[in-house]
């Protein structure tokens, strides 16, 4: 009896399956994530270099930004290149590899980012 159900399950595809739905219906909308697309001028950035948790290497962590995944996705990749390293981006943050605080602080100033440096 168990391998019939092992064979029902194996011949899903669990991407789209539905765990549990009180009210019906697709709540895609409820879980997106809504962002206000806030000006470039208003958004209060922060540089920070940090060490912490990465075994020793040193990464540029930007915090602030208020903006969709897509606009900070091309940021990143502009940045990344200006730095001539690589970088990813957690959550809201982005991740520079190496320490590059004073670069980023021009080229997002120049962007017109409200960009402060913070810690040591």
């Amino acid at each position: 009896m168990a391998t019939s159900k092992r064979q029902t399950k194996a011949g899903e595809s669990g991407h789209d399956r539905l765990i549990y739905s009180e009210f019906g219906g697709s709540n895609a909308q409820a879980t997106e994530r809504s962002l206000p697309d806030v000006p470039v001028a208003q958004q209060n950035l922060r540089i920070q270099v940090s060490r912490k948790g990465r075994g020793g290497k040193t990464v540029t962590v930007i915090s602030g930004f208020q903006t969709k995944p897509e606009v900070l996705n091309a940021l990143l990749k502009q940045l990344k290149n200006q730095c001539g390293t690589g970088g990813t981006m957690k959550e809201a943050e982005l991740e520079i590899q190496g320490d590059h605080a004073q670069k980023l602080l021009q080229v997002l100033t120049q962007q017109g980012y409200k960009v402060k440096i913070s810690g040591g």
